[in-house]
């Protein structure tokens, strides 16, 4: 690491940290079912929650006119204290998202008038900020989809918001990753980068899937692992909910758990292929403790995901599946890394 690089680092460090409180604030929301509870988005205004109990009615009393009161919440004896709850993690999870956005802004305009930046990180960092302007209009994107007449989000936008957060957390860290090591690695092996890179494919389809599942609440049926309900590796539930097979893994509860309980074998295979395939070559110490440690995290988060489904996804499992999740990444990406420069 260059000594003059060092500020710049904590700050894209800092940066992977908010995106990662942020994911974790998102997963306490979606499994507290509080995404719907800010009927609206305004950049300012919103910034803060109502801070009189007449505004406070007032949200609430515009909340009532949308689908998840109305189908859902209305038959819940659901009152203002309810609300509130629902409403503080909403506002939180925007409430980041607005401090992400600082935390990127100010300090990059800063260390460009310093001239702190090289050009090719300058280059790096307006990409950063433009997936962070994205990410912010997916979340709009996929709210909306549960204001108009269903009162869930659509679990498209939602695995969409969630894997995008992923790989802009990714990104980040890689952008720090560029110049903590700012020496090329002499010692790249090629075979072991192309496995890392289908490793990360994978690993990004299973994420995608987990939000599929998290959008259909698909963890709460068939709570059995390692077969489905009625002791069947495919339950005939997998071909029925929807009119074609492709529909049935993307659409269907029974089709998605299904791929996201199966593709997990596959992301556990290829991690332990990148290990032994590593075994025949003479790794760097960083290369070495890269790929152990990212063997470690992907047995972990496979168990994780199962005693998630063998619970019926309690709200402490479902958001340490999350967060395991966004570890294995973090080792998956800093691998390759290590593996690629």
């Amino acid at each position: 690491m260059k000594k003059e690089n060092k500020s710049v680092i904590i700050w894209l460090l800092s940066g992977c940290v908010l995106l990662f409180l942020m994911v974790v604030v998102g997963g306490i929301t979606r499994l507290t079912n509080s995404g719907l509870s800010m009927t609206d988005w305004h950049l300012v205004t919103d910034t803060f929650p109502p801070l009189t109990e007449a505004k406070w009615n007032e949200a609430f009393e515009q909340y009532k006119k949308f689908p998840e009161y109305q189908k859902i919440n209305i038959h819940n004896d659901f009152q203002l204290a309810d609300y509130k709850f629902i409403y503080f993690w909403e506002w939180f999870h925007r409430f980041i998202g607005r401090i992400i956005g600082l935390v990127f802004f100010i300090p990059f305009v800063y260390f460009l008038i310093k001239k702190k930046l090289d050009t090719e990180t300058i280059k790096k960092c307006i990409v950063l900020l433009a997936m962070g302007g994205f990410q912010g209009f997916l979340g709009w994107f996929m709210v909306r989809s549960g204001l108009i007449d269903n009162p869930d989000v659509s679990h498209f936008r939602l695995s969409l918001h969630l894997t995008f957060a992923f790989i802009t957390f990714a990104y980040t860290l890689w952008v720090a990753l560029d110049l903590i090591y700012p020496e090329r690695n002499i010692n790249k092996i090629l075979p072991l980068r192309t496995i890392a890179r289908y490793a990360l494919v994978a690993l990004l389809i299973q994420i995608i899937y987990g939000g599929f599942v998290a959008g259909l609440n698909a963890g709460l049926i068939h709570n059995h692992w390692p077969l489905m309900s009625d002791g069947e590796f495919i339950h005939e539930s997998v071909f029925i909910e929807q009119s074609t097979l492709i529909k049935n893994l993307i659409e269907g509860k029974s089709g998605v758990q299904f791929v996201h309980r199966t593709f997990a074998y596959a992301v556990v295979a290829i991690i332990l292929f990148l290990y032994f395939k590593s075994k025949k070559y003479s790794l760097t110490n960083t290369q070495s403790k890269g790929i152990n440690i990212l063997v470690i995290f992907v047995f972990i988060q496979f168990a994780l995901g199962v005693f998630t489904l063998l619970f019926s996804v309690p709200l402490a499992l479902g958001l340490i599946h999350q967060v395991m999740a966004f570890f294995l990444l973090s080792a998956m990406t800093y691998t390759l890394h290590r593996l690629s420069k």
